[in-house]
C-alpha cells in the first residue's frame, strides 16, 4: 500500500516524521496525535512518546495565532485527517481480508 496516495497524506505523513524527530507542535504532528489510536490500529507505527497531551486544543490555539480563518481551517484539517484514516482503515481491512483467503 502506498500511503502517499491516500487523501490527506501531504499533511499526515510529514506529521508522523515530525513526531519521530521530536517535533510535537507542528500542524501535522498534532493531527497525528489526535488520531494516534486510529492510525495505530490501522497498522501505522506512531511514536507515542512524543504526543501532545491535548492535541485538539493545542492545534486550535496554534491556528488562532496564525490565521484569521482558524475555525474553518481547523475543520478542514480534521476532515483531511478523517479522510486519511478512513482510507487507511479500508486498505488495512482489505489487506487482512486478502490474507485470510490465502
Amino acid at each position: 500500500m502506498n500511503l502517499n496516495q491516500l487523501p490527506g497524506s501531504e499533511i499526515i505523513l510529514p506529521g508522523i516524521d515530525d513526531l519521530r524527530n521530536g517535533k510535537t507542535d507542528t500542524v501535522g504532528s498534532l493531527l497525528v496525535a489526535i488520531a494516534a489510536t486510529r492510525l495505530t490500529e490501522a497498522g501505522l507505527d506512531i511514536p507515542k512518546g512524543h504526543l501532545a497531551p491535548e492535541p485538539e486544543l493545542t492545534l486550535y490555539a496554534r491556528l488562532l495565532l496564525e490565521r484569521e480563518d482558524a475555525y474553518p481551517y481547523y475543520n478542514a484539517l480534521l476532515s483531511s485527517l478523517n479522510s486519511f484514516c478512513n482510507a487507511l482503515e479500508l486498505s488495512h481491512k482489505k489487506l487482512n481480508y486478502d490474507r485470510s483467503l490465502s
